[in-house]
């Protein structure tokens, strides 16, 4: 087996179209809006909304890692340089699916799910930044963007570096 179940290919890339734009959006457009300009609430939705997507969508790529047939660990012939990369991806599910955690607990200690989707028409708060849930929810921000760019450079280095095509594993075709 050479390749990743399909399934956990779409996952894969979906979800990383998914996480990266939810971080743009969160640090790129949601931070610097102030939550009186009443274009943050649309901001708010999507970015909600898109956060409980990636939530189900890696707990499903979890089971789906879990219960499929896997092409054999990539072995670079450095032990520990092996190790680090199967603790550097369990560090991403992890990172990931904590995040869409502490975000729900932003959103449920802030009062978010009334007034951003029930309607309630009550204003934003002044700040989520003295809710605990926001400090970890920035913390992991930036843990995900540092592991996204170290897997990255790690695929880059496999496919351009070592020539050992391990890019084509998480991608479509035939599963020879």
């Amino acid at each position: 087996m050479k390749r990743y179940h399909p399934i956990l290919v779409a996952l894969h890339w979906g979800l990383a179209g998914l996480i990266i734009g939810a971080l743009v959006m969160g640090g790129q457009v949601l931070a610097k809006m102030p939550n009186s300009d009443p274009a943050k609430m649309l901001s708010l939705k999507m970015h909600m909304t898109v956060g409980l997507v990636i939530l189900v969508l890696m707990l499903v790529r979890l089971l789906v890692r879990i219960k499929t047939q896997k092409p054999a660990r990539a072995d670079i012939g450095n032990a520990v340089m092996n190790k680090a990369a199967i603790g550097a991806h369990h560090l991403l599910y992890l990172v990931v699916i904590v995040m869409s955690i502490s975000g729900i607990g932003i959103s449920i200690a802030a009062g978010l799910p009334d007034i951003v989707f029930g309607g309630s028409g009550a204003p934003l708060p002044t700040d989520f930044d003295d809710l605990a849930p926001r400090t970890v929810h920035s913390w992991l921000a930036l843990v995900l963007k540092l592991l996204i760019v170290s897997h990255v450079f790690a695929a880059f280095y496999h496919q351009f570096v070592r020539k050992d095509s391990l890019f084509s594993r998480m991608w479509f075709g035939k599963n020879l």
